[in-house]
């Protein structure tokens, strides 16, 4: 399939400096002076400097791209530095977009950031799209994901997408205004969120930190290619890798007749459901705090720890006296023998959300007097016990 006309025009022109720099990409004819040019004219507005932020920000930088939009409003924290390449040891603590900024400044200083300090939602999405020519999006949620595709529809620009897990990745160009028919959108691809828990986060099952290169950098090399208007673009088509096999496959995607008409933003939270309508309904009225299952153990209280994570998880760290019984066996019943009759039992796992999740399965067996612990181990040590490590 031929390539799509080019996203920007090449109105900027480049300095002496700037030639030495970009000389490799200047002697590609399919790139060359016209195509610098355009990279340098270009705004592109990436999503997220973590995990497949920090490549694609350093390469677009690195590239040449005139002005990047950084949407970041998190902090660096010392686990980002596995996979998160832009931040250093030095920079854990500080805004991650003036981390990302000041390591852009280093890699290219003609290159323009724009920070976007704030949680992308619904108030300000559109208005920010429309000021870029292309959105990358390298978020970890279905929420997210979805307000950026359907904020890109209804601010009318392409965008590239890529996606992370374990050993996984996929990577995918969305565009619903795109030229000759080709117009697809996320929607297209997924028209719904799979059901709560079925896919963990990256936090929750982690992630090979050098998978983030190997998709970050495919997500730039599009950005590139639908910039200048070269090669044929990842649009109607999804990319998967895998890195165990070390192989490469692509799937067709194509235009779902089905698909609702997007014409307005939504509820992102309750379309995706992190937590499912069941989990959330047992939580209510039978959650603990860290503080509260301090004071009943302190007082004495014969209370059962069932810690519902992987045993993966259960190496790195749990809580003293604990039993760990996984959340599939509790879910599949399988594991709900293992529950003590004669005390009630405290369900945790590392945030809160998988632990639900079980907390429901068990109510359901008869355990109505269970609760789960609000905010996991992860709550429990930095409020209870800050011996432990947190993951």
């Amino acid at each position: 399939m031929s390539s799509l006309p080019p996203l920007v025009a090449p109105v900027a022109e480049l300095s002496r400096e700037e030639v030495g720099r970009y000389s490799r990409h200047l002697i590609i004819p399919d790139i060359g002076m016209d195509g610098q040019r355009r990279l340098k004219s270009a705004r592109v507005l990436v999503i997220g400097a973590g995990g497949l932020g920090s490549p694609t920000l350093l390469y677009l930088a690195a590239a040449g791209v005139g002005t990047i939009g950084i949407v970041e409003f998190d902090e660096v924290d010392e686990s980002n530095l596995q996979r998160q390449v832009i931040h250093g040891q030095s920079d854990i603590g500080r805004p991650k977009g003036e981390s990302a900024r000041d390591s852009i400044a280093e890699i290219n200083p003609y290159v323009h950031v724009e920070l976007h300090p704030r949680r992308l939602d619904n108030d300000n999405a559109i208005e920010l799209f429309e000021q870029y020519d292309l959105i990358l999006d390298g978020t970890d949620n279905f929420a997210t994901r979805y307000l950026v595709n359907d904020a890109a529809v209804l601010a009318h620009k392409p965008y590239v997408w890529g996606s992370i897990y374990r050993f996984e990745g996929q990577a995918s160009v969305f565009w619903e205004d795109a030229p000759d028919g080709r117009g697809l959108n996320y929607r297209d691809l997924y028209p719904q969120a799979p059901p709560p828990g079925m896919v963990p986060s990256c936090a929750e099952g982690g992630v090979l930190g050098i998978l983030c290169a190997s998709i970050g950098s495919i997500m730039g090399t599009e950005a590139v290619k639908l910039i200048c208007g070269v090669g044929d673009p990842l649009l109607g088509r999804l990319m998967v890798y895998d890195a165990l096999d070390m192989t490469y496959r692509t799937i067709k995607i194509r235009k779902d007749p089905d698909a609702p008409v997007i014409t307005e933003l939504i509820d992102y939270d309750d379309f995706c459901g992190v937590v499912s309508t069941e989990g959330s309904a047992a939580a209510a009225g039978s959650t603990i705090t860290p503080a509260e299952l301090k004071e009943r153990i302190d007082a004495g209280d014969r209370v059962a720890l069932i810690d519902v994570r992987e045993p993966v998880e259960w190496d790195i760290v749990h809580i003293d006296g604990a039993t760990l019984i996984p959340k599939d066996e509790i879910i599949s019943g399988a594991g709900l023998s293992k529950l003590p009759q004669d005390r009630p039992a405290v369900l945790y796992c590392k945030t809160g959300i998988r632990s639900a999740e079980a907390l429901a399965a068990v109510k359901r067996a008869g355990f109505v007097d269970a609760v789960h612990l609000q905010g996991g181990i992860t709550s429990w040590a930095k409020q209870v016990d800050a011996s432990l490590p947190v993951y």
